[in-house]
């Protein structure tokens, strides 16, 4: 069974020159993707603009209204990094339409699996407002879209994003229909993503977060998928779908955080939620892209996501600058991992 992808023109319109969200994101994943051979290899999916029923059920009317209007008159700035700009409006609902055909798409046997390259971003997104250049928080609309349109009882959300998904984080927190497991650096804008935030009231529980100290490198994101998010999801969930935002700013090379990550990490990282979703939800897994913002690094790593999607080995390697030992990282990491363990042993 294929491989889906999402892409369109759509995806690539312009903003600010100032602006870190360029369109040359998603050209830079296209042309890695061609240069490995893998692109002729995704079965293209159908992109059309998602209606306001279906993103209402995240967001507030008036956002939606304002993020419109903004887009009719030409652009707006409504924060220092969030931008509308006159294509902004049917790009975001594009993308969301988008995955939710993606959804729709592997829940009807078309598609085993998918790849959402889509601008742009969603998972700060809160329901009155942007958030971090997240306009509409897609996965989370693409959840309740699979929950309300599928019949979905149990679906999980990982976010290997390098900022916390607060969008998404907040509207499944009372939850527990929606798993959200977030890694992310921390602290690191928007603040949100701490170990002891682990939802409440009947969510309480289904809130997952590990939040890795600047300098945390692949073994720590290793560590972190063998010891917890592994064990929650083949174990203690059992997801009927897993719907991944996947950011890639974690890398060493790209400048707007401090990770460590190697572009093999990315590989492990989607090779391991494909063999969960395989175990448990027939291979139904959906990645959409969120940050990643140095371009040579963002097309390497997502070429690496989409080789472990086919079952390929790696398209590429390489060696961060700072492959040294860190004890405290080591301790750090082993701190909150100790504080998930004992969660998990008491579940």
């Amino acid at each position: 069974m294929p491989t889906g992808r999402v892409y369109d023109d759509v995806f690539l319109q312009e903003g600010p020159l100032w602006h870190f969200d360029k369109p040359r994101r998603l050209e830079v994943i296209r042309e890695q993707l061609e240069a490995c051979g893998l692109w002729d290899e995704l079965l293209p999916l159908p992109v059309t603009e998602a209606d306001t029923q279906l993103i209402s059920t995240v967001h507030e009317p008036a956002y939606i209204e304002d993020v419109r209007t903004a887009s009719e008159m030409g652009g707006d700035e409504f924060d220092l990094d969030t931008v509308v700009t006159r294509g902004t409006y049917q790009a975001a609902a594009s993308a969301v339409g988008g995955c939710a055909a993606a959804i729709d798409a592997m829940l009807a046997g078309d598609v085993r699996n998918a790849v959402c390259l889509v601008r742009p971003p969603g998972h700060q997104a809160l329901p009155d407002r942007a958030l971090g250049s997240c306009i509409f928080n897609t996965l989370a609309i693409t959840a309740e879209h699979a929950l309300a349109a599928h019949g979905l009882e149990r679906v999980a959300v990982v976010d290997f994003d390098v900022r916390h998904g607060a969008g998404l984080q907040q509207h499944f927190l009372d939850r527990r229909d929606v798993l959200y497991i977030s890694l992310h650096q921390y602290p690191l804008s928007p603040g949100t993503g701490a170990v002891e935030e682990t939802g409440v009231g009947d969510g309480l529980g289904y809130t997952v977060n590990l939040p890795l100290p600047p300098g945390a490198s692949d073994r720590h994101i290793q560590a972190c998928f063998s010891e917890v998010i592994l064990p929650v999801l083949l174990a203690l969930y059992q997801p009927q779908l897993i719907l991944v935002a996947a950011g890639y700013g974690g890398h060493y090379a790209d400048e707007a955080a401090d990770l460590d990550l190697s572009v093999q990490s990315f590989y492990v990282i989607t090779r391991l939620l494909a063999e969960v979703a395989e175990a448990v939800c027939e291979g139904h897994l959906c990645l959409a892209l969120e940050g990643g913002y140095d371009f040579d690094a963002l097309g390497y790593c997502v070429a690496n996501s989409v080789a472990a999607l086919l079952g390929r080995p790696a398209a590429y390697q390489d060696t961060p600058q700072n492959n040294t030992a860190t004890p405290h990282l080591d301790r750090e990491v082993g701190e909150m991992l100790q504080f998930h363990r004992a969660r998990m042993a008491q579940a």
